[in-house]
């Protein structure tokens, strides 16, 4: 079986494992307690569960950080579970309050799905490569601590950032 979760902005994508191992190394790193083959336990206990007792094939997002919060708090680390839905809950609120202006002067606000978006239409990247960049871009302007951004940054960091997955990913076929 397949299991899609289903993101925040009502798209889906294919359930990734190195995700949640990411999320559960990322959250003991927050805490300050780097256990690598902790959190690979606990990702591949996540990963079983969903697989086992999925009557879906679809799964939210907040319904995954719930289970990684739960594993974490279960398995000794509460602080690196409060750590990740602190640091959850201010990347929200970091995005709500990002604004981007257009080139005439006009505000919306940030959308890491529009981002995507224009990528798979204008660039005809695939979908999870989209998703890839589009996440890279918005970490970076969210560390930069803008809270209005120019659409023009906003082109030039897509555009390095697509130069780069597509040279990493050139770089990996000829690899493999």
């Amino acid at each position: 079986m397949k299991i899609r979760v289903l993101k925040a902005d009502g798209t889906a994508e294919p359930y990734l494992h190195t995700k949640v191992l990411g999320t559960f190394h990322n959250a003991l790193t927050l805490a300050e307690q780097w256990d690598l083959p902790a959190a690979e336990q606990m990702a591949e206990a996540v990963t079983f569960y969903i697989y086992r007792t999925g009557s879906s094939s679809n799964i939210s997002s907040d319904r995954i950080h719930l289970m990684v919060q739960s594993v974490l708090s279960s398995a000794g680390f509460p602080d690196a579970a409060d750590d990740l839905n602190q640091y959850r809950l201010n990347r929200r609120l970091l995005r709500r309050r990002l604004e981007v202006i257009s080139g005439r002067q006009e505000i919306s606000g940030w959308s890491k799905s529009r981002v995507a978006k224009d990528l798979i239409r204008e660039a005809q990247t695939d979908r999870l490569t989209a998703r890839a960049i589009a996440g890279a871009v918005e970490e970076k302007v969210l560390r930069m601590g803008l809270t209005r951004v120019h659409t023009s940054l906003l082109r030039e960091l897509v555009r390095q950032d697509t130069q780069a997955i597509l040279q990493a990913e050139k770089q990996l076929a000829a690899v493999l």
